[in-house]
């Protein structure tokens, strides 16, 4: 059985920074194509990093997120620095055997693993 596990979600003040891992079991992330995905209430689902054998962003958190992976740990990283309000969000971090879409978002059709997300706050 497949299981992502999200953590280091949490409140911060904006400027601060922010660590979010992802441990797997059941799967290894090396085999995939890797991403983390936010929600805010209210608006729809954006990818904010992808990782397959390069990475990549969209332009609103370009130079402030970083994702990586550690493949000793099966751990998937996103550092997350100068964090602003509009950040806040729920996270999840996906895998799947796919790739990313040059603006930072793991394509998830036809199947995707999913973590059970962290919420992130980011307050003004």
């Amino acid at each position: 059985q497949v299981q992502l596990v999200e953590s280091g979600g949490g409140l911060v003040q904006a400027g601060g920074s922010l660590r979010l891992s992802c441990t797997a079991s059941g799967l290894t992330f090396e085999g995939y194509a890797v991403g983390w995905f936010r929600q805010a209430p209210g608006k729809e689902r954006e990818g904010v990093a992808c990782l397959n054998w390069s990475t990549y962003y969209p332009d609103s958190v370009k130079g402030r997120f970083t994702i990586s992976r550690d493949n000793t740990k099966n751990t998937l990283y996103l550092q997350m620095n100068s964090l602003a309000p509009e950040d806040t969000a729920m996270y999840y971090c996906a895998a799947a055997r796919s790739r990313c879409t040059n603006n930072g978002t793991l394509i998830v059709r036809p199947q995707a693993y999913w973590g059970q997300g962290t919420q992130v706050t980011v307050s003004s």
